[in-house]
């Protein structure tokens, strides 16, 4: 199917008209009868709003791939419900730990992690229970905040993931923290042949494809720093 024909079944499946998705996106009338007539597809932040109008994922609407359920992105980091940061004078309940927040902290080159760089005073408050239950070692648990568009719907800017250093070793698809040229970064992954690696956007719309050679992953400074395992956003 093309885009316009996944974009009809679905309005049949929603019993949405022209003029609903004009209405729901925001978009013109015209804007819509080009979607509908194929004469183009939607982009961007208007792919987003579409997708959210007709409740499936917008990877599905633009490309075909995976499932239509608009769903299917939150698998990759487990949403625990909301969180608050706090100072270090806030008292711990029994079973709570703190976990190092980095928030607008750039991580410094070369290999590894250093503590400095984990001291940015403000953590986040986790339930030890609830990191047991994913395999989760408390000591190796920091939090960041995604910035940016790239993760668009399921990640958006501003929300918080908490990540597992103590995993690194890459399951295609899921959605890891990376170190890059000194930057974190927060990505699906996928292996490529030879060692390689693809870093991959839930916004393909506007952010394509990364792919890197063993070679340009050293050149750059390309490193897995640790699995998602947990995120603060929740898609509306």
């Amino acid at each position: 199917m093309e885009f316009k024909d996944r974009l009809a079944r679905r309005m049949t499946e929603k019993g949405l008209a022209a003029t609903d998705l004009a209405r729901l996106t925001g978009v013109s009338k015209a804007t819509v009868s080009f979607w509908v007539n194929g004469t183009n597809g939607a982009k961007g932040k208007n792919l987003l709003a579409l997708a959210k109008a007709l409740d499936c994922s917008p990877d599905w609407l633009a490309y075909g791939e995976g499932s239509a359920d608009r769903d299917r992105p939150k698998s990759e980091a487990t949403i625990l419900g909301p969180i608050s940061a706090w100072d270090d004078d806030t008292p711990l309940d029994d079973d709570e730990v703190e976990i190092p927040l980095l928030k607008d902290v750039r991580v410094s080159g070369g290999p590894g992690i250093v503590a400095e760089d984990l001291d940015s005073g403000r953590c986040v408050r986790m339930g030890k229970s609830s990191l047991r239950e994913r395999g989760v070692q408390f000591s190796n648990a920091i939090c960041v905040t995604v910035s940016g568009n790239s993760m668009e719907p399921a990640l958006p800017d501003g929300s918080t993931v908490g990540v597992n250093m103590h995993i690194t070793t890459i399951k295609d698809g899921k959605v890891y923290v990376i170190k890059h040229d000194g930057e974190l970064r927060v990505k699906q992954v996928y292996r490529l042949p030879g060692g390689g690696i693809r870093l991959r956007s839930f916004n393909r719309a506007e952010h394509a494809d990364e792919d890197y050679t063993p070679t340009e992953m050293a050149e750059k400074d390309i490193s897995i720093l640790g699995k998602v395992f947990w995120s603060s956003a929740f898609w509306d």
